[in-house]
């Protein structure tokens, strides 16, 4: 069928007005339809719900939120732990990363929005260690467990002197091997040993720190555009209460509300 020059110029009218309506720094995405979204396996990014096989969690819901503010698909990426994402971007497998912490390393190969979340790094002991504080720990002999590559990781190669880390590939996994007896540490974000510790009676979660993980969305180096546009989500997300919601629905504990990027 024909379309007669007022038709066809009222259709060019509505092309451009829709086109208009599209942020250029999500341009991008916006024009392949889907957000790629790298999770590593944590309790602070998502959980499995045990009744309908639904994904939820605070990286869910970001990345959702994200999606739909794009008005694209969202499209999870998963890794078995925070420092496999790393590899997915050498990769290119994703678009942005929703929970990954900030660190001088990773800002070598990503670039990062404000955080939203701060989450205390901390240890977990066995019943009658000796270790009642994160110095303690630091002597020949003692074997903490980490994930291979996440920040943990990354802070305690930097901090430890004495102390041997052993690497475990997956988050829960370095857990799984303090609880199998095969080290004197597990060391791990507050949150995720409190969910855990219950599965090892006696155990005793310190309450010093060795870090704070300041949870960030990143985007792959040379997208400043992207970058900007994620970094003002994050902001408003925090503003309006989604990300506090995120949290409460997700049942975290051991976590706060990462304040305004711009306070003093």
């Amino acid at each position: 069928m024909l379309i007669g020059g007022g038709a066809l110029l009222s259709s060019l009218a509505l092309v451009r007005n829709s086109l208009s309506q599209i942020d250029a720094r999500v341009a991008d995405l916006h024009a392949s339809g889907k957000i790629r979204a790298g999770i590593g396996q944590t309790p602070l990014a998502f959980a499995k719900d045990p009744a309908t096989g639904e994904m939820r969690g605070v990286a869910f819901d970001l990345g959702r939120a994200l999606a739909a503010k794009i008005g694209v698909a969202f499209q999870p990426v998963i890794y078995p732990r925070p420092g496999a994402v790393i590899d997915g971007l050498k990769a290119g497998e994703w678009d942005v990363a929703i929970s990954l912490g900030i660190d001088p390393q990773r800002a070598t190969e990503a670039d990062f929005s404000p955080p939203y979340l701060e989450v205390d790094l901390t240890y977990l002991v066995r019943a009658g260690s000796p270790i009642s504080t994160v110095p303690e720990a630091d002597k020949a002999g003692t074997r903490i467990a980490v994930p291979r590559g996440d920040l943990v990781d990354i802070l305690l190669t930097r901090q430890l002197k004495q102390a041997e880390l052993v690497r475990a590939d997956t988050v829960i996994g370095a857990f799984e091997l303090l609880k199998a007896g095969s080290v004197d540490v597990s060391a791990l974000p507050r949150p995720n040993l409190i969910q855990w510790s219950t599965q090892l009676p006696g155990s005793r979660l310190l309450a010093d720190r060795f870090g704070v993980n300041l949870v960030a969305i990143a985007v792959p180096k040379g997208h400043a555009g992207r970058l900007a546009y994620v970094s003002e989500f994050i902001e408003a997300a925090k503003a309006s209460g989604l990300v506090k919601e995120a949290i409460e629905r997700a049942g975290l504990k051991g976590v706060q509300l990462a304040p305004p990027a711009n306070r003093s």
